[in-house]
């Protein structure tokens, strides 16, 4: 058993592994590539500290890791998507985990300097929390660590703005932005999850409901096709006309955050941004309606705006506050402002992690082989490992495609070259 965990009960790590080999048959892609590491032992020698969402999908990924010969710490990067079972099963693995569901701020934090306390040589992060942590709380491992990976739009955001002001001091894949990881895991993995998430907290039936999605990105995408399909009115608030525009030929209307306030009875932030639903919003809300979020930080709801303009708070339900008016009109915040389809729901689906996990495993392979080679930036995934990401998971479903022929390939390269 692993020593120096921080973890709710260990008793829960068979309740654990039961749920992680569920996972792992639905991870086909990651499974090919942890066999190749056992024999091949690509990180041995390599100390990692991963900052994740310790649920059954990051289990998988954790396991292959180790497979290849990692030193592996992990610890959550958010409170309430932690499964307790997990993070004993990974204990009990001898992987050392720092991760209690619904801990305290203090704890998080505490987690994250135990994970820290590893000095890795390779950071894995979800919202870039252990890097930024790395860099202005512990500069003095940052000599020991040659790369990392970012898996979220949220964190790439965050790092590519150390990146421009100087402060990046080593490279970071952005793993968020390989094709297999956007298309799949945040168009139809969040989709999926956050519905499920708002349905599991409130039991409500979205059919017929007015939908407000804030973000149009590849989550809103995701989660507005997945509304439609449910059969609610889908809205769109945007701030980025092309995107607007869009939602709007998707068939969804568009209209302004202040204006869906007064129609929509459910919403959902997915933006990466501050105050989406703001201290204007919350007086403009009609009397039930639902507020949610499935961004990577709590911020996208103005909580304390909320909080000072209620007369009153209750629970009502797991996951399910509610905060009344002066005027007697209720609204409801499910799982404290943070991510719904991880605090409510089981998180994405283990097939999309699949890709996205193994972007993460060859992305830090890649960083490995190219250790010292690479400077301080964000760097895109590589064109090989995202195709192979995806042949991979066609030849898991039975899938062939077609392949060029020299002839095409000779046509195609007089293309690129203008001749």
């Amino acid at each position: 058993m692993a020593k120096n965990s921080d973890i709710k009960d260990a008793a829960l790590a068979p309740e654990g592994r039961l749920r992680i080999e569920w996972a792992g048959r639905q991870m086909p892609v990651l499974e090919q590539i942890k066999s190749r590491f056992e024999k091949e032992k690509p990180f041995a020698g390599t100390r990692i500290s991963a900052c994740l969402h310790v649920t059954t999908e990051t289990a998988n990924l954790a396991l292959t890791l180790k497979a290849g010969g990692a030193d592996l710490v992990v610890c959550a990067s958010n409170p309430l998507s932690t499964q307790d079972d997990t993070a004993a099963a990974l204990v009990a693995d001898d992987i050392p985990t720092f991760a209690i569901k619904a801990e305290d701020e203090m704890t998080y934090y505490s987690h994250i300097a135990a994970a820290l306390d590893h000095q890795p040589n390779l950071t894995v992060d979800d919202g870039a929390d252990l890097v930024t942590t790395l860099h202005s709380k512990r500069p003095e491992l940052l000599a020991g660590v040659f790369g990392g990976t970012e898996e979220t739009t949220t964190g790439v955001v965050r790092l590519r703005a150390m990146e421009k002001a100087g402060q990046l001091k080593y490279p970071i894949i952005a793993v968020n932005d390989a094709q297999t990881k956007y298309l799949f895991d945040n168009r139809y993995g969040t989709g999926q999850s956050t519905l499920d998430g708002v349905v599991r907290a409130t039991n409500i039936l979205l059919a017929g409901k007015n939908l407000v999605v804030a973000g149009y990105g590849w989550c809103g995408k995701g989660l507005a096709l997945r509304g439609k399909g449910m059969g609610a009115q889908v809205i769109v608030t945007e701030v980025d006309p092309t995107k607007a525009l869009e939602a709007a030929m998707d068939g969804c209307q568009v209209m302004p955050m202040a204006q869906a306030a007064a129609v929509g009875d459910v919403f959902v932030t997915v933006t990466g941004n501050k105050h989406v639903i703001g201290r204007e919003i919350f007086p403009l809300l009609k009397d039930c309606a639902i507020i949610s979020n499935s961004g990577h930080f709590n911020v996208e709801i103005d909580i304390p705006a909320l909080e000072m303009l209620a007369e009153s708070k209750r629970r009502v339900r797991q996951f399910v506050d509610e905060y009344t008016f002066a005027d007697g009109r209720r609204v409801y915040l499910l799982g404290e402002g943070r991510l719904i389809n991880l605090a409510a729901a089981e998180g994405h689906p283990a097939s999309v992690m699949d890709m996205s996990f193994a972007n993460q495993a060859l992305c830090l392979e890649h960083l490995v082989k190219n250790r010292g080679q690479l400077a301080n930036c964000v760097f895109a995934v590589p064109q090989e490992i995202d195709r192979d990401v995806a042949r991979l998971k066609l030849a898991s479903m039975g899938i062939a495609i077609d392949t060029l022929t020299p002839e095409q390939e000779e046509y195609l390269a007089g293309w690129e070259e203008g001749t």
